[in-house]
């Protein structure tokens, strides 16, 4: 059960991140939470790739 709910926070972080970054930057520097699913996975940490992108 904690497992479960470490992964909803990380979720929640995670969103918080992605609508700080969309608000602040030009469209399109984030790939859409959909396209993160599809190119590297449906788990928290597959986000990283794309946050990273947007960094460098």
């Amino acid at each position: 059960m904690e497992a479960q709910e470490n992964i909803r926070n990380a979720w929640a972080a995670l969103k918080l991140v992605r609508m700080a970054i969309e608000q602040t930057c030009p469209a399109g520097v984030l790939p859409s939470e959909e396209a993160v699913v599809l190119l590297y996975g449906p788990e928290p940490v597959h986000e990283e790739p794309s946050l990273k992108r947007w960094k460098s």
